[in-house]
């Protein structure tokens, strides 16, 4: 519809009409079995690239390794089950226990202009395995 067009008094009776209102549609509850069963199905396999960023490689990672214990960074949204449906898909192994913490954002100033930035924040996912079982991380 135009404000000054030729065409005023055709478009007034289309409004006029008055839309017929709609029922809202009822909404599908999921059970926490039917979301569960949703995330191991494979409904994951296009994202799970981008839930396990990388493995994360520092020293403290590298002790709790032998221990059975593998340090990723994850997505900030990423859910422990989403976490346990990647590792199982790209590692093959079925994980005991995974603990997902906080990085915190660390302010760094620069040496040149001493300027302040910060560094990125995230999560960190801790993947406990079962006894025998280990993962190659390159």
């Amino acid at each position: 519809m135009a404000l000054f067009g030729k065409n005023k008094k055709q478009d007034a009776p289309a409004r006029e009409k008055a839309p017929a209102a709609k029922a809202p549609a009822a909404k599908a509850v999921k059970t926490p079995a039917a979301k569960a069963a949703q995330v191991s199905s494979g409904s994951l396999s296009s994202n799970l690239g981008s839930i396990l960023r990388n493995p994360r490689i520092t020293e403290k990672a590298t002790t709790v390794q032998g221990m059975g214990v593998y340090t990723f960074d994850v997505a900030t949204n990423a859910t422990k089950r989403e976490i346990i449906a990647a590792v199982r898909s790209l590692y093959r192994v079925t994980p005991r226990k995974v603990a997902v913490v906080p990085v915190p954002k660390k302010m760094r100033r620069n040496a040149r202009t001493g300027k302040l930035g910060a560094s990125a924040a995230g999560r960190k996912a801790y993947v406990y395995l079962k006894a025998g079982e280990t993962i190659t991380i390159s």
